[in-house]
């Protein structure tokens, strides 16, 4: 197997060629393999940089007037470099959901998955389908407990949360595998499927739903001077497909 690096309009991307057959992940979950930089998970997540940065990290805090950091939130393998995995990319999809509400306090939002975890008795609630149903519940009802959120707002929170989570899809086991980000701005409700992120395909990079078509390899043909219509014939999709395509490139471009 040879291992390369391919520069696309300033973006690294990881070209792994092969024997038909072999495992290129060594035995392990292609899931739980590092991928993402923080910058990469945070615009994927719509999320502020710095507040995923304070999730993997752990956020900074003074003890007897020397800095520390608290235990983190979203747990990363080591490394020289902070990658994310897949899953640890859904965790942040999912905990995105409700940054906006009730001023999330980190050692609250903390507490309640801990409760969830011990709760369902899974070490990794946010990617485990149980958290669809009966986690999501027991995550809200604590969360809004410690954070004094009343029935409206945990009403709220969960309507955030359940837009999230029907865009996540779980293999047999109930672990994810497969996440729809946002293609377009607007309400999360009305967001299409159209474009998919599965750690098994393309290495974990944004394609196209049902296609193996790079949403960066759409975008790169159309600043080339091909037109959407071009590009629709040439893979034989529908138009607004690839107009997902260029819409989720073009947004997540001007935000990193």
């Amino acid at each position: 197997m040879t291992i390369n690096w391919s520069i696309v309009n300033g973006r690294a991307t990881l070209l792994r060629m092969g024997v038909r057959g072999r495992d290129i992940y060594g035995g392990q979950d292609p899931r739980e393999v590092p991928t993402y930089t923080v910058a990469e998970a945070a615009h994927l997540a719509q999320l502020p940089v710095t507040t995923l940065v304070h999730w993997v990290s752990g956020q900074p805090y003074l003890a007897g007037g020397e800095e520390k950091h608290s235990i983190p939130l979203i747990h990363v393998a080591p490394g020289p470099r902070r990658l994310l995995s897949f899953s640890n990319l859904v965790e942040a999809f999912v905990l995105a959901a409700i940054r906006r509400h009730h001023g999330i306090s980190f050692p609250k939002l903390r507490r309640a998955l801990k409760y969830v975890g011990e709760t369902l008795h899974v070490a990794r609630p946010l990617i485990n389908a149980s958290f669809q149903t009966d986690g999501a519940s027991l995550f809200i009802e604590s969360f809004g407990t410690l954070v004094n959120a009343s029935g409206e707002g945990q009403t709220e929170i969960r309507a955030a949360m359940s837009d999230r989570l029907k865009r996540i899809e779980w293999d047999p086991k109930g672990i994810a595998y497969r996440l729809f980000p946002m293609p377009r701005a607007g309400a999360e409700s009305t967001q299409p499927k159209s474009i998919v992120i599965d750690p098994r395909r393309a290495f974990g990079q944004t394609v196209i739903s049902g296609t193996g078509v790079g949403t960066i390899v759409v975008a790169e043909r159309h600043r080339a001077g091909e037109s959407v219509q071009d590009l629709a014939k040439d893979y034989k999709l529908r138009d607004e497909l690839i107009e997902d395509a260029l819409r989720f490139e073009y947004r997540y471009r001007a935000a990193a």
